[in-house]
This record gives C-alpha cells, structure tokens and sequence, in this order.
C-alpha cells in the first residue's frame, strides 16, 4: 500500500487530569492496530497508580476485534507516566520509542545520581531510526526525528495522519515549550518546519490539549490549518522570530506537576521503580534539580 493512499483509522481518548491524548490507530483493510502514548494513572497526592487509562485502550481493541501490533511512545513524557510495559504484559506486543531515547536517559540519569542505569534503550523491543519505516498491518510508516521539546521527540506519520506528539498543538495553541533539559526552540522549529513539508491534506494528531478559551478537548487538524493559524506560527515570520517568542513563553510556564515523577518512570520504558524489602515502591526526587 502506498503511504500516500493509506488512511488509517485513528481513535483518541482524551486524558483530563494531563491534558493528553492516546490513540488507536488502525488499518482498516487487516484489523491490525498500534497504540501510541498510552497512559499509565498515577495520583500525586496520594501517590496511587492505576490502570484505568490503559484498560479502555484494551477494551476498545477487543470490541472492536482488532489485533495489537505495536505500542509505541513518541518520546518520554514529563507530565503522564507510560502504560507501555504494563501493555506489554498484558499482550505481548513490542514496544517501541525513537532511539535518540538514550540521550534522555543519559541526561537524567545524572538528574537522578542514577549510575548503574542502563542508558542504552534496552527498555524497549525496537528504537527507530530518523527516517526509518516499518508497518501497521499494510499500511506503511515513517519515522520522523522531532527534537525540541526533548532531544528523542519523533512523529509517526502513518499515510495521511501524522501524530506529532509536542510539537504542534492545536492551531489556537501554539507550539510547545522547548525548556526541559536538552530541549531547544531552535531545534523544534526545525522539526516542526519537516511535519509542515507534509502534504497539506495530512491529518496531525496532536500530543495534548489544554482546552483553549474553555472549549471542547480537540486534537486533530491538518498541515494546511497549522500553516494558516497556528498563532505561533503566523505570529514568527523566520525562526528568529520564533525562537524569541517560544523562549520568552517558556520563561512564564512552571514545571509540569509530574516531571519528576513521570521521567525515572518514563525513561525506563513506563517500568514503575522495583519493590523494596518492604514490597513497596518508591519514587526518587532530586531537590533543587531543575
């Protein structure tokens, strides 16, 4: 099947409490399917997980009769915990994340005095490569390198549907922030100038949605929308322009609540910490890091 031709069946479920969005993402011609950025539930104050977000992934796929393939992240998240290893126990498929993942890992495991870490992205079953193509059922996919909002960011693009996790968001959103450790503004325009260089029918499927003005969650657009009005995007006439306004943005915006919670969980392919002698788990938080 021709990437061009190919339109795959595309479900989101919108996460409330992160503003994200998982999807199934299907071909219609063999039932096959992938998820990508699946959420793994995890309540701060009382510091309980749950499976809940996963589960309707799950729930959907079977009755709808499809057959999981993939589970796939677009990058390690700051602000959602990752439900890929728990899917992976739950049905076997791999999983996979762009292998510039062991840049992250090695930036944070220093952050987290974390030494014997194995940053070598061993944590998943399959690190993609900036232009490399593998399927879903028939339907071919390519693999775009999208740094800047972490240094292992990639885009899915998936016949004409392209889940551009954070980089793009909804055109009265903007563009996402490029102030985490190894982000960079400079870098996401560039990335966001390639997913723009798709063809203007190609459906984008964003990573989040904050409800701007207070409306209804939405997370797809097209290329053509983005280059028309994305306020960012209008708003810098050259990179210049855009690097400043992103930066100046960023500068405004505190942390994400989960940041340090959601990367030592993240980063080790959505694996929760191991047990102590007491059975519990524990999280590891290193004061005045960021």
């Amino acid at each position: 099947m021709d990437v061009a031709l190919a339109r795959p069946e595309v479900r989101g479920f919108y996460d409330k409490p992160t503003g994200a969005i998982q999807y199934v993402v299907t071909d219609p011609a063999t039932k096959r399917c992938a998820i990508i950025d699946p959420i793994l539930d995890f309540d701060e104050k009382s510091g309980a997980t749950g499976t809940k977000s996963a589960d309707v992934l799950l729930d959907f796929i079977g009755e709808s009769g499809l057959e999981l393939e993939w589970i796939l992240d677009t990058h390690p998240h700051a602000d959602h915990f990752s439900a890929a290893h728990y899917l992976k126990q739950k049905t076997g498929a791999p999983t996979a994340i762009g292998d510039r993942v062991v840049d992250v890992q090695k930036l944070w495991k220093v952050i987290y005095n974390w030494p014997d870490f194995p940053a070598d992205g061993s944590q998943w079953d399959r690190l993609f490569t900036q232009g490399e193509t593998f399927r879903i059922g028939t339907m071919p996919v390519k693999v775009l390198f999208s740094p800047g909002h972490t240094l292992a960011s990639i885009s899915y693009v998936i016949g004409d549907a392209a889940f551009v996790h954070d980089t793009l968001f909804m055109p009265d959103s903007g563009t996402a922030r490029a102030d985490f450790p190894g982000g960079s503004a400079a870098r996401l325009w560039r990335s966001i100038q390639d997913i723009l260089a798709l063809p203007d029918a190609t459906r984008v499927f964003v990573g989040h949605d904050y409800q701007a003005g207070g409306r209804e969650p939405l997370w797809e657009s097209t290329v053509a929308l983005q280059k028309a009005s994305n306020i960012h995007l209008v708003a810098a006439r050259g990179e210049a322009e855009f690097v400043a306004l992103r930066e100046a943005r960023d500068k405004t915006l505190p942390m994400p609540r989960l940041i340090l919670h959601a990367l030592q969980v993240n980063m080790n392919g959505g694996r929760l910490p191991e047990p102590e002698a007491n059975g519990r788990r524990y999280l590891k938080f290193p004061l005045d890091g960021l």
